[in-house]
């Protein structure tokens, strides 16, 4: 945006204006306003059209890179993110992968077809993958627009967003948790293998709603008593989960360990526990699933605030994601 006024100059009285555009500044002085005016306007296209140019030969892998190094580095989920950004490069879209493309060549067309391509074919994902994917792309481009100045406009704005697919209500059943278990080698003593471990992370999760990554977390200072205290959570807050009794014998048939309480990388834990699912002849299910399950279950004790506060959810409809009563158990209560 330009700016004006008047000064005296030895020359005489002239109008200075000042530019400021794309994070250049420039002035100028003029005998008259017009002059100011005309040339502030060329002087600002002239400029816009240069910060373009220098980002015109930057590629999404480009901004990519610098996203990582500048914006991902700082966030708790930077790993995952830079795995789904190099993922979305390789994605080819008419021919060319997309993290080849220039920025300015990114159009809302191009997203487009790359959106139908990833929801097509053998190896389609869900709507909410692309949504996902979407947004960080949304974010990329915004801030080589605003910080960056290598485009003007993201073209993200304007893509259709692929409708959500519904939401999960798988419930577990007492029959699947025991073929579960056996599959694991678990049989309600002490836990010597990795196996064991998982089998008591899966009952333990469904008595406490916690999700896998906290509970391979979870240390032994932070088991205290009747709580789990969790300093990082998914959402970046901290959190305490109240231990049931069943819960902590659970925790009891555990070996004794000063780094973790279950002695699991997530990795190990999804890997073992796909491996039992297969054994146990189980389909449709995932380690995941035992958060629905312990909503559903503590949903029966606790009021909705307690539980909001025991499973970490700060917007009250969230339980409703994860709430996965059936109809028929509610009409039994009712009679």
């Amino acid at each position: 945006m330009a700016t004006y006024r008047k000064v005296q100059l030895k020359s005489g009285t002239k109008w200075r204006v000042q530019i400021a555009v794309s994070g250049t500044r420039e002035s100028a002085s003029f005998s008259t306003k017009a002059e100011a005016v005309a040339w502030a306007a060329e002087r600002e296209t002239e400029i816009r059209r240069g910060a373009a140019a220098g980002g015109s030969k930057k590629t999404l892998l480009d901004a990519f890179a610098r996203y990582e190094k500048e914006v991902s580095e700082h966030k708790r989920g930077k790993r995952w993110e830079i795995v789904r950004m190099n993922a979305i490069a390789r994605h080819p879209v008419n021919g060319k992968a997309l993290g080849d493309m220039r920025m300015e060549d990114i159009t809302p067309e191009v997203l487009g077809a790359w959106r139908d391509a990833r929801m097509a074919g053998d190896g389609a994902v869900s709507g909410s993958t692309v949504n996902r994917d979407l947004n960080l792309l949304s974010h990329v481009f915004a801030t080589a627009q605003t910080e960056w100045k290598w485009i003007h406009a993201s073209p993200t704005a304007s893509v259709r967003r692929p409708k959500e697919a519904a939401a999960r209500d798988r419930r577990i059943s007492d029959d699947e948790i025991e073929r579960i278990c056996f599959a694991l080698g678990f049989d309600e003593k002490p836990v010597t293998t990795k196996s064991g471990a998982v089998a008591v992370a899966f009952l333990f999760a469904i008595e406490t709603a916690m999700r896998a990554g906290e509970i391979c977390a979870l240390t032994p200072e932070n088991v205290r008593g009747t709580v789990a205290h969790l300093p990082i959570t998914k959402n970046g807050r901290k959190r305490d989960v109240p231990l049931s009794k069943r819960a902590r014998e659970l925790l009891k048939l555990l070996p004794a360990s000063d780094a973790s309480v279950f002695g699991l990388a997530p990795s190990t834990l999804d890997a073992l526990f796909r491996k039992a699912k297969a054994r146990a002849a189980i389909e449709g299910l995932t380690f995941h699933d035992s958060r629905h399950e312990a909503i559903t279950r503590l949903a029966q004790k606790l009021s909705v605030l307690e539980l909001a506060r025991m499973v970490g959810h700060t917007n009250l409809n969230q339980l409703q994601t994860y709430y996965n009563e059936t109809a028929e158990n509610i009409a039994a209560r009712l009679d």
